[in-house]
């Protein structure tokens, strides 16, 4: 019965949504095109046979689907009281996110929240751990309530604060600007800063579409459709993640500004 009521990917439908009678133009081989690399059959039956997961336990269904390995330094520095705010660079965009929800997830019994891509919100199994971002939709005037809301409750809180994962600059792969918000919400609600470095990276033909869309000024995220892809490409691997000291909020005082502070805690993730 669970089946039923789950989030499925139906690339012919979202087409139909989104141009009306001008669907049938859409080639047939790029439909398939786009089926091919979302990964639309395997996503669907792995999203049916974990229809029964939320939050934490669906994570654990993600790792082991995409059989995940983890190193993980620095549990140690993982606060026992008080509530904080998780910051990681975002090589990847999928097992990134999957595997530092589940790591610590577990490690607070499920007290965590995502800030993330309202997109997100449509698997069921996740919505539970998602505070969702839309800022350019009708969601936007939402948007800092909702933030207020997460930062206020007892959840700690989980942030990849470039927003986009990494880019590929002048031969290194790094996070670009990092967003002042985890600054100026953690000062406010008073939780610490942890920082967080993960270690991986997707394949060079994402890089390289990166910046040649970036080069052509072409304003559609045309790289993130192949962030599914790019997942694929990196089962079966091991990851490394570093967990750093804890950063007082109080740190953050006004010898910075907040975007300033912000790449601050930046440097600090890169030197984990």
């Amino acid at each position: 019965m669970a089946d039923q009521s789950v989030f499925l990917i139906d690339i012919d439908k979202i087409i139909k949504e989104k141009a009306g009678k001008k669907a049938k133009r859409v080639p047939r081989f790029f439909v398939s095109f786009l089926k091919k690399v979302i990964h639309q059959d395997e996503i669907n039956r792995f999203l049916k046979s974990s229809s029964d997961k939320t939050g934490v336990d669906f994570l654990d269904a993600c790792m082991s689907y995409l059989d995940i390995k983890l190193e993980v330094e620095g549990l140690e520095n993982l606060p026992s009281d008080g509530l904080c705010t998780f910051v990681s660079n975002h090589p990847l965009g999928g097992q990134d996110g999957i595997a530092l929800g589940y790591v610590l997830g577990k490690h607070y019994d499920g007290r965590i929240k995502y800030l993330v891509n309202d997109l997100l919100m449509n698997l069921h199994g996740l919505a539970p751990l998602c505070i969702p971002i839309n800022k350019t939709g009708l969601q936007s005037r939402d948007f800092p309530r909702m933030v207020e809301a997460g930062f206020n409750s007892d959840n700690h809180i989980i942030m990849f604060p470039a927003g986009l994962c990494s880019r590929r600059t002048n031969g290194v792969i790094k996070d670009l600007e990092w967003k002042k918000t985890f600054v100026s919400k953690s000062v406010e609600t008073h939780r610490c800063v942890v920082p967080i470095h993960f270690e991986g990276r997707n394949s060079n033909f994402f890089y390289n579409l990166a910046n040649v869309c970036r080069f052509l000024g072409v304003k559609v995220n045309i790289a993130m459709l192949f962030l599914v892809d790019e997942m694929y490409k990196n089962c079966h691997k091991t990851f490394k993640i570093k967990i750093g000291k804890p950063i007082p909020w109080q740190t953050f005082d006004n010898s910075k500004t907040p975007s300033q502070w912000a790449e601050y805690v930046k440097e600090q993730v890169y030197k984990l």
